[in-house]
């Protein structure tokens, strides 16, 4: 039984690649790891078998994770979809199992223990638990989310309930910490306070741990009250550290001091430091995308509304449409942002998604290394690989009437933990490197998005200029043009990718180029027409 085991996860680990993926960036690709924590779950009960003498607090654990185990691998994107369940599972496979590994390595050496670290090579890394906690950071500022619902897994648009504990909370805490982050160091600092005061129990952290971390952000934000609370709530602990006492009694004479200071400039020095790191005229323009991903300063008013139709489209006869016509709504009108209904079958998204899943690997902006804005793995597929792929393409060719013999080959992309994709534009501006633009193909002049899932939370397309939302939903394709006839760029196109509040969050797009359609797209006599 034992060597079948064995043979059984080795041939797992030859399947499996070895590259390190940057897992919370993509859902799809974390799923993998649930199943992968699912096998190693099975093996260490196998091992509790043969080995009657374990320790009872090893097969307490390993019946834990089972039960976890079992029910997400059901639904694996629908368990992972909830950030919580996601954030939780990249800290078990970075952390808990490395601490459950060194505790069965002080009884004994066998099967279990070589698997273990032989796979442990495949699981996310820090990074990978710092990126998931930072996810969850940008969850909470752009949907405006308490960090008691948050910890409660109370999201809006979930089915399922997963809690943080306070050691969960203490650990995004020192994630942001870790960054200079003292907004959230504090955010999460208290919400740990908060657990541990109504009783709850941690053998990693204590009250007075946590008072550190909240007297030093409150001092790194330069808010001296706070600071001075969270020192009298420290005293309260210890009345007799004379150490604290006059560090109290310092921040009381620099409060006096402070309280001279006008108004006006304290309330500038507030709006600084909630600034989170962004440059002060990066504000404006990060607060206009995080509303419209709230649904706020959506400009839909009941004139602009009125001029938006649904109609069945054939694109003036196409022989393909003339008897099967597509379903197509207007979404906004300047710029011109159509969806087309039921464009493609559950069947050819879920072969889309198979072709692409194996092949996913960080999403990349031209001319940048990975950034923090694009959150997502993706993925580019050539339409000889698959029948449905070469339908796809065709199908695009058929509705819009453009040219797609020069158009980038379909991206699929897959949103992982606040997966985003912050405001951009298509297309190549003047001033952007050459390589934007393929080779003799012109730039990009429209922009075709296909959603391959419904996202019960979070996860719009708004575009940020004109304020506008688009909802993703399952077989629809969303289409705009990135240029004005005259060739020039329509910066009215500039959008972005909602953070994905709850849900798995997969699309494929098709960026057209200019070449191609110099007698489908007649030009225009002025800049902006």
């Amino acid at each position: 039984m034992m060597f079948c085991c064995c043979c059984f996860v080795l041939i797992l680990l030859f399947t499996w690649s070895s590259a390190h993926n940057d897992f919370f960036t993509s859902i799809g690709q974390m799923t993998d790891l649930l199943f992968m924590e699912k096998d190693l779950v099975s093996s260490l009960k196998d091992y509790i078998r043969a080995e009657e003498h374990k320790l009872e607090q090893i097969k307490k654990w390993a019946d834990r994770l089972d039960v976890l185990s079992s029910a997400a691998t059901q639904d694996p994107e629908g368990f992972l979809g909830h950030p919580v369940n996601a954030f939780k599972l990249i800290k078990r496979l970075n952390t808990e199992w490395r601490e459950l590994e060194r505790l069965v390595l002080r009884n004994m050496s066998g099967a279990f223990i070589s698997n273990l670290t032989i796979q442990r090579k495949n699981f996310p890394n820090d990074d990978d638990q710092t990126g998931a906690a930072k996810a969850m950071m940008r969850l909470q500022d752009t949907y405006q989310l308490d960090t008691n619902i948050i910890s409660t897994g109370e999201l809006p648009g979930s089915s399922s309930v997963a809690s943080l504990t306070v050691d969960d909370c203490y650990d995004l805490g020192k994630v942001a910490y870790s960054e200079a982050d003292y907004y959230h160091t504090e955010l999460w600092m208290v919400q740990t306070l908060k657990q541990l005061d109504q009783g709850e129990t941690s053998n990693l952290v204590d009250a007075i741990t946590v008072l550190d971390y909240l007297i030093d952000s409150a001092y790194q934000q330069g808010e001296l009250e706070r600071e001075l609370n969270f020192t009298k709530r420290l005293l309260e602990l210890d009345p007799t550290d004379q150490q604290v006492n006059w560090e109290m009694k310092d921040i009381e004479y620099e409060l006096f001091n402070q309280k001279k200071v006008e108004a006006t400039e304290e309330a500038e020095g507030r709006q600084r430091r909630k600034s989170r790191g962004r440059p002060d005229d990066d504000l404006f323009h990060m607060r206009k995308y995080e509303q419209l991903c709230r649904g706020e300063g959506i400009r839909m008013t009941p004139r602009r509304q009125s001029r938006l139709f649904c109609r069945y489209y054939n694109n003036n006869r196409h022989p393909r449409y003339v008897i099967g016509p597509v379903r197509q709504e207007d979404e906004w009108d300047h710029p011109r942002i159509v969806r087309y209904h039921n464009i493609v079958s559950d069947k050819e998204m879920e072969k889309v998604k198979e072709l692409a899943k194996p092949r996913l690997h960080r999403s990349e902006v031209v001319g940048e290394e990975t950034v923090h804005f694009r959150i997502s793995q993706s993925a580019f597929l050539r339409a000889y690989e698959d029948p449905v792929v070469d339908k796809i393409n065709q199908r695009i060719e058929d509705i819009t009437g453009l040219d797609i013999t020069t158009a980038d080959d379909l991206q699929v992309a897959n949103y992982g933990i606040g997966g985003q994709y912050e405001p951009h534009l298509d297309f190549r501006q003047k001033d952007e490197p050459e390589e934007f633009e393929e080779l003799g193909s012109g730039n990009r002049i429209a922009t075709w998005l296909l959603y391959m899932s419904d996202v019960p939370a979070g996860g719009a397309t708004v575009f940020t200029e004109v304020g506008a939302a688009v909802q993703p939903i399952k077989g629809t394709a969303v289409f705009w043009y990135n240029l004005f006839p005259s060739g020039e760029g329509d910066y009215r196109t500039e959008h972005a990718a909602c953070p994905v509040l709850v849900g798995s969050k997969w699309v494929s797009n098709k960026w057209i180029r200019e070449r191609g359609q110099e007698f489908r797209r007649h030009c225009g006599l002025q800049e902006t027409d």
